[in-house]
């Protein structure tokens, strides 16, 4: 059955087959919207879905360039999703899981010091975290099954144990990382739209190793959650937002 949401709904992936996988599990598009460098699939239920770029600032730019065109339309949106596939940590979000997030943080915006990383925070100006309304979180995890915690934003994929190891010394929290999350949540902010950011993980975080990557399974698993995600949000926009 077609969910129709009261507010319309824009989704965030970085790149076309995430962007596709998403749109596996929502009704037919009833259109193609152009955007100044990108494009938008609307669908039939009041979903766009928007294949933004890869990484933070690319992510940020067009997502922000949608929520402006939307917004000069008369059409504001009502909720941002930032979607995708990405590294999970071991052992708390092992291979095919779900993780969304309850903290959106970046996690290499700040100055390396002879006494380690500091965040852009602690320098004085700046954010690096958004957190998703925490009703949308459990009902969106309640619906899909996803484990919830934090999702770390990278400008660079970890690549080794040791990379792995000093992320989780610093976000004891974190299940996850991606390259778009906080970019996206921080276009939001600024238009003053909730985010929620929802991955499904492809890789362990650690020792690249291209053999052990997932990206089928994980795809599969994006659109099962995003065919659970439509009446939990339309849950959420009757009861708790």
């Amino acid at each position: 059955m077609t969910t129709f949401l009261p507010v319309p709904v824009l989704v965030a992936t970085a790149v076309p087959a995430e962007r596709d996988a998403v749109a596996e599990a929502l009704p037919g598009p009833a259109g193609e919207v152009r955007l100044p460098g990108a494009s938008l699939v609307r669908t039939a239920a009041g979903w766009d879905l928007l294949a933004a770029g890869v990484g933070p600032a690319l992510a940020a730019a067009t997502t922000a360039g949608a929520l402006t065109a939307a917004a000069l339309a008369g059409r504001p949106y009502g909720l941002v999703v930032s979607a995708g596939i990405g590294g999970g940590f071991a052992p708390g979000a092992p291979l095919g899981s779900l993780v969304v997030a309850d903290a959106i943080t970046v996690a290499d915006l700040g100055a390396e010091t002879a006494d380690g990383f500091l965040p852009v925070t602690e320098l004085g100006f700046g954010t690096v975290t958004h957190r998703p309304p925490e009703s949308l979180v459990r009902v969106v995890s309640e619906a899909t099954g996803a484990r919830t915690g934090t999702i770390l934003t990278v400008s660079t994929v970890t690549g080794t144990a040791a990379r792995a190891a000093a992320l989780r010394d610093r976000h004891p929290g974190a299940l996850a990382e991606g390259m778009e999350g906080f970019g996206v949540a921080e276009a939001a902010a600024a238009h003053g739209v909730p985010v929620l950011e929802i991955r499904a993980v492809s890789n362990p975080v650690g020792p690249r190793d291209r053999a052990a990557w997932r990206i089928g399974d994980a795809l599969a698993a994006l659109t099962g959650a995003f065919g659970k995600l439509a009446p939990a949000l339309e849950s959420w926009n009757a009861h708790d937002r």
